[in-house]
């Protein structure tokens, strides 16, 4: 008798859930589930449109740093499919991806619809079902999924009665099912995860991660599109900071640097209203001792040339015209004939500048959220609800989220995989 599979979402977690678990059994009746009228959102709007697929990275302990939360869950998972895995995958299926210079890795065409047309050709092969426009209110299941008793578990006394669940959608329409896959995403308000408290799980909080950072009023936006290489910012009084790219713009500060520090510092950040001071180093080899002596240096070496014409620390020209005015220094002004107390200012500027942030904007349709399912009651070897039989996870619902650069993305692939295969393998499936 074949047995039905439902997964809730439609993006990449709950597609490569469907896909493989459709491809793994035959006898698995697999049905999507998806709330809104598009599928595979993100995977559209991804890296511009092209899709970051994955990162390059296939040292499983390596690749665990990217993620703020998660990632002693991950560094088992990823022992089941991890990058590699990733790559082969797609490659199986005429999709090559390529690696750029900073590790992330998209299909060879630069197009995020290849990507989509590969999994929904995997879907259409397999027989998957898709339903739209359809939101799921409530999970309710009879007393044989849930795990009352360790030792009942253990025994397997439970399996004298299979597991019934049975989804309420919006409109009321029951639509009952043998397993489960939760792959609906994050949701930035924890009460839109009620329906999933209800089947007696955690939820860690939902706040925003991956987020830029709005200035108060500061001349430094006037730059706006200015890019420096590698900044060092640090959050004033706590222990987060982060090193690499940082990107002006008209309401503040992008870019790797301050993304990646949104995402670790995400929970206390929201803690404190998004209100706070940064410093900057905008050239992170030096420190202020080191800086002095090395202007000192410059004096001497370059004393006859202009300041503003000799710019020793390939800061965009713009940016370096900005501190010489912040500090004072008028553009006619030559090495040797720096005062001090300009000088001073100028050390203070380039290492150790202050600004005030007062909010935050995200990504829109990139939005990633820390929070979801408490970790400790999912299985990280099947992704199945250590509550209740037959109730899996995948994806961004798991308090699990990576940095910017295919991160989040590579868990959604791991997660739907591997509880594809353990519905398929289930004895009774």
């Amino acid at each position: 008798m074949n047995k039905r599979l439902i997964v809730i979402g439609g993006g990449a977690a709950g597609f490569f859930c469907a896909v493989n678990a459709a491809a793994a059994n035959p006898k698995l009746e697999v049905i999507i589930i998806e709330r809104s009228g598009k599928l595979l959102s993100k995977v559209r709007v991804s890296g511009g449109g092209r899709c970051n697929v994955t990162h390059a990275c296939f040292s499983i302990s390596e690749m665990i740093k990217s993620y703020p939360r998660g990632a002693n869950f991950l560094k088992k998972s990823f022992t089941y499919f991890f990058t590699t895995d990733t790559v082969s995958w797609f490659s199986d299926r005429g999709i090559i991806l390529k690696t750029e210079a900073d590790g992330r890795m998209f299909p060879i065409t630069n197009n995020s619809e290849t990507i989509i047309d590969c999994l929904v050709r995997e879907a259409n092969k397999y027989k998957v079902q898709i339903m739209m426009n359809k939101e799921v209110k409530r999970i309710g299941y009879n007393v044989a999924a849930k795990l009352v008793d360790q030792k009942m578990k253990e025994t397997g006394d439970q399996k004298r009665e299979a597991p019934s669940i049975t989804l309420t959608c919006a409109n009321g329409e029951k639509i009952h099912t043998d397993f489960l896959c939760i792959a609906c995403g994050g949701f930035s308000k924890s009460a839109q995860f009620d329906w999933i408290r209800d089947l007696g799980h955690t939820i860690e909080t939902p706040v925003p991660s991956l987020f830029t950072f709005n200035l108060a009023a500061t001349k430094i936006t006037e730059l706006m599109g200015v890019t420096v290489e590698k900044v060092n910012i640090k959050i004033v009084g706590t222990k987060f900071s982060q090193q690499g790219p940082l990107l002006i713009t008209h309401w503040g500060f992008s870019g790797p640097a301050v993304l990646k520090l949104s995402a670790f510092a995400a929970i206390e950040l929201a803690a404190l209203g998004y209100h706070y001071r940064i410093v900057v180093n905008w050239i992170p080899s030096f420190n202020e001792n080191t800086l002095r002596e090395e202007l000192s240096r410059l004096r001497v070496q370059l004393a006859g040339q202009k300041i503003l014409n000799r710019n020793p620390f390939y800061l965009p020209q713009r940016l370096w015209a900005f501190f010489l005015k912040q500090s004072g220094i008028p553009g006619d002004v030559r090495w040797a004939d720096l005062p001090a107390k300009q000088q001073n200012l100028l050390v203070k500027n380039l290492c150790t500048q202050e600004f005030e942030v007062k909010g935050k904007t995200t990504f829109k349709e990139e939005f990633v959220t820390s929070g979801g399912v408490r970790l400790d009651e999912i299985d990280p070897h099947t992704m199945e609800s250590k509550l209740v039989r037959n109730v899996y996870f995948a994806g961004e619902v798991m308090n699990v989220d990576g940095i910017t650069g295919g991160y989040n993305f590579q868990h959604a692939w791991t997660s739907g995989w591997i509880a594809a295969k353990a519905i398929a393998e289930k004895p009774w499936a």
